[in-house]
């Protein structure tokens, strides 16, 4: 699970159990009850510090003194010094003492346990809410199911594998948009949406 959020109608995140995500062409597993928050991928200079690049939208969690869990066993380690670098962060981590040491770090995950999750603002979802949603269209139709979020930057898009033969069987891609994501209802898990012209191939919807 990760902890980047996503600016579209109300509701409130809930715990969901584990799952695995498909990140650069790699599985990453994230334990039960936690959250992925940044994956270690790279070293800088010869101390021993680490680039991590961020999945989460509170930077802030990460300070010095601060403990994160690292790898799939979950190993404690306290921050003992961070700094912005261009769009990741630098991190210094205790035990870490030079390059060779933090190359063994490369591509391991930070988790952060789910009750440590920010509180979100209204109309705010977390990543895990939103995937395996049954995605419905204005007219109650089943369009498909949420399998993966891609940021792009702009916003959000949400991948939808279709139901029976809709789109000739490809993933739809939505934007998360007002103007396409109309309603969410966790609790019913399910989303409503308004397809714009043009999106999937309409001889197949009608």
């Amino acid at each position: 699970m990760s902890e980047k959020n996503l600016s579209i109608p109300s509701g409130r995140p809930k715990r969901r159990k584990s799952q695995i995500y498909r990140v650069r062409n790699q599985d990453v597993v994230v334990p039960d009850g936690y959250m992925a928050v940044g994956c270690i991928v790279g070293m800088h200079g010869l101390r021993g510090e680490i680039k991590v690049e961020l999945y989460t939208d509170f930077p802030e969690r990460f300070a010095a003194g601060v403990t994160v869990l690292v790898g799939g066993d979950l190993t404690e380690v306290e921050l003992v010094a961070v700094r912005p670098h261009k769009n990741q962060l630098l991190m210094q981590l205790a035990g870490v003492a030079d390059r060779t040491a933090a190359e063994r770090l490369r591509g391991l995950w930070l988790f952060v346990p789910e009750d440590d999750a920010a509180e979100l603002e209204e109309g705010v979802y977390w990543i895990h809410d939103i995937i395996g949603l049954q995605v419905l269209q204005e007219d109650g139709r089943h369009l498909g199911d949420v399998v993966d979020v891609f940021a792009t930057g702009a916003n959000d898009v949400y991948v939808v594998r279709p139901a029976e033969a809709q789109n000739r069987g490809q993933d739809i891609l939505l934007p998360a948009i007002p103007e396409v994501v109309l309603t969410v209802d966790l609790a019913q898990r399910k989303m409503t949406v308004h397809l714009p012209d043009g999106l999937i191939e309409a001889e197949i919807v009608d």
